[in-house]
């Protein structure tokens, strides 16, 4: 039976992780729980599953969590610290690492150099630390699991080829809910409109960042990462039917790709039963009831978020975490009705272009950077 903790346990890809184990009790086991404040979701989750150890990061909260939970002996740790502390636990086999944004890259880190393998769905980990966390998987013989839909249909593409013989990794969006929209109409976009995914249901954060198309950007990061190809081999395609997640084309001309319904449980059982696809009884594909499949190239005027991060991502060192930082804070302030939608954009490319780029960095090199990101960005937040 494998041991899981799974850190973002009440969020999008933490509840749908803990609809996998439920579904195949005897594969799975579930040691530790995180939540930044949700905690009667945490207290059910935590008994439904037995969890021995669970965290909440907002640490006033531990008092009224520990008077919802029905076991009293589970142990409860609190703050960024606690969550560090349990990411760099290696009584498990497996770190699920649900986390949105920066903060989830140190968690990914402290679990590969607990030497626990991770089934990542935290982008932003490679994207900012993507040579520091390699450096630490060949250290302690640890892997990572791609959990976003895309990279875990490469992943599969790629079992049993040669990485001599790929030509280009190829990523499919949905285009999100502005694909058709004129950009004359963006300066308009609110915040309810933008968080109208039409196909996929996620949390605020990456519902935005499909809206912008920065999850492209930002997934062209890390597929980058995970399979060892430049950014001039790795494409994107917009897919507004998201059936097909990705493909991937060899040097003879063929392509492979990998299809399904839009639900992240078929990829998140994958990441966590790998390498076996287990028999499961989600909603299954129906080619005749799709009838047709529609494909067309980004328009990078209306999404200049994936121009921004192929711009980081050929220049490296410091500036992918920079851009990470800083469409981070970008989506939080719209999300708080700071900023316009256009306004995600134009404070990214405001901030990349003043930072100083740091080449070959070090996990210090990447803090400071992400600390200078996040003072720039507040700064241009206030006028």
């Amino acid at each position: 039976m494998k041991k899981l903790t799974i850190l973002g346990s009440t969020g999008s890809i933490g509840t749908q992780s803990l609809e996998v184990v439920k579904r195949f009790q005897d594969e799975f086991s579930v040691v530790g729980l995180s939540a930044r404040r949700n905690i009667e979701l945490l207290a059910r989750q935590a008994a439904a599953f037995n969890a021995k150890t669970i965290c909440i990061l907002e640490s006033e909260l531990k008092d009224d969590l520990y008077a919802l939970l029905s076991n009293k002996k589970i142990e409860i740790l609190t703050g960024r610290q606690g969550l560090l502390d349990l990411a760099g636990r290696d009584d498990i086999d497996l770190l699920v690492n649900g986390l949105v944004g920066a903060a989830g890259m140190q968690p990914t880190i402290n679990a590969v150099t607990a030497g626990v393998n991770v089934a990542l769905s935290n982008k932003e980990s490679l994207v900012m630390a993507g040579a520091v966390i390699q450096d630490l998987m060949a250290q302690h013989d640890v892997e990572l699991f791609p959990i976003d839909s895309e990279h875990s249909a490469i992943w599969q593409c790629l079992r049993g080829e040669k990485s001599s013989q790929i030509r280009r990794l190829i990523l499919t969006g949905s285009g999100g809910p502005f694909r058709t929209l004129p950009l004359s109409a963006f300066s308009s976009i609110t915040k309810a409109r933008a968080l109208q995914h039409p196909n996929w249901n996620m949390g605020a954060k990456i519902t935005i960042d499909s809206a912008t198309m920065m999850n492209k950007g930002l997934e062209v990061i890390e597929a980058h990462w995970l399979f060892g190809l430049p950014a001039d081999r790795i494409d994107i395609v917009v897919h507004p039917q998201s059936v097909i997640h990705s493909m991937v084309e060899f040097a003879d001309g063929s392509v492979k790709a990998q299809l399904g319904v839009p639900d992240m449980k078929i990829p998140i059982q994958y990441a966590l039963a790998y390498p076996d696809h287990l028999p499961a009884d989600w909603e299954r594909i129906d080619f005749v009831k799709i009838g047709s499949l529609q494909f067309e190239e980004p328009d990078l005027k209306k999404f200049p978020c994936i121009r921004l991060a192929y711009d980081a991502l050929q220049t490296g060192g410091t500036l992918p975490a920079v851009l990470n930082v800083a469409n981070d804070l970008a989506v939080t302030a719209f999300l708080e009705d700071k900023i316009g939608f256009t306004g995600i954009p134009e404070i990214i490319e405001s901030v990349i272009d003043r930072h100083e780029t740091v080449m070959n960095p070090s996990l210090e090199d990447i803090d400071l950077a992400a600390e200078w990101a996040y003072k720039k960005v507040q700064k241009l937040i206030k006028g």
